[in-house]
């Protein structure tokens, strides 16, 4: 368990996807964390976990050792303008860490937001929302003033929810169309599968349970075994079988192509989403 007093400046999806995460696998408790928002109200899910609540962005700041800025990126400026504002600058503020769960905001862009914190320790990260059932896919990367002993912690807060890695910023954005948007993409063929299987008379549910163990099933089949796909999937198809007549049917559908385009379209939009505009995005599943 870690002693640390984590912070999350926003309070959406993504926020709660950690929070929750973090406290349910036992590492750390809610007395640890506080959540601001502009309205109490959204936040009512946290305080039903037990956790402090409120809507100064500054008393996370000041009260918290490790941030977690979780605002919309198109928030940003106002968000750290405010900050600036109302700032009490603090002996602690040099040991204070901030990780950046925004799209598409770079490193250069952060640190230049919040200059106004002496020595600042900011780390840039991209998790998505199994983080909540500790299933979670996380990549980061560290500022110049971030040591490896905040890099250990950040670490352990977000591989215990999944798996973590520190990358190179050049590689966040592709990832981030992956692993952050990646799930959306697999929840859409779950819900495929299950109506496949429902127009050829299976009931709904058992539909559903056996899409999604069916999907749960061929991912731990590529992690244990180390097989590339392709090998796994020729294992199944029999000559003149009923997988390969799917299978077929699949290319036919350019599943393929379509996959690999959603996911190099996401990755450009994650890069489009650090503009600090009003423009209205709409987010990936990892997204606020």
């Amino acid at each position: 368990m870690l002693d640390e007093k984590i912070g999350f400046i926003g309070g959406g999806n993504m926020a709660f996807a950690i929070g929750s995460g973090l406290i349910n696998r036992g590492i750390i408790k809610t007395d640890q964390v506080l959540v601001s928002g502009p309205t109490l109200e959204h936040l009512q899910r946290w305080r039903d976990l037990g956790v402090a609540t409120t809507n100064d962005n500054n008393q996370v700041v000041d009260k918290m050792d490790t941030i977690f800025i979780c605002v919309k990126p198109h928030i940003l400026k106002p968000c750290a303008e405010e900050l600036k504002r109302n700032h009490r600058p603090s002996s602690k503020d040099k040991d204070k860490v901030f990780v950046s769960v925004l799209a598409g905001v770079n490193l250069k862009d952060l640190e230049a937001s919040f200059s106004f914190i002496d020595n600042l320790k900011m780390i840039r990260c991209m998790p998505n929302t199994p983080m909540q059932v500790s299933e979670g896919c996380t990549v980061y990367s560290s500022g110049s003033h971030v040591v490896e002993h905040d890099l250990e912690k950040v670490h352990i807060m977000l591989n215990s929810l999944g798996i973590a890695q520190h990358i190179p910023e050049s590689m966040i954005n592709a990832v981030s169309g992956l692993s952050g948007c990646g799930p959306a993409f697999v929840y859409t063929i779950i819900e495929a599968l299950a109506d496949g299987a429902v127009k050829n008379g299976v009931p709904r549910q058992m539909a559903l349970q056996f899409a999604v163990q069916v999907v749960v099933g061929a991912a731990k089949t590529v992690m244990v075994t180390g097989k590339h796909p392709a090998v796994l999937r020729d294992e199944v198809c029999s000559p003149g079988g009923a997988t390969i007549v799917g299978v077929h049917e699949l290319e036919k559908g350019n599943l393929r192509a379509t996959l690999m385009n959603a996911v190099e379209s996401s990755s450009k939009r994650c890069a489009d989403l650090g503009c600090n505009d009003d423009t209205n995005f709409e987010f990936c599943e990892r997204c606020l």
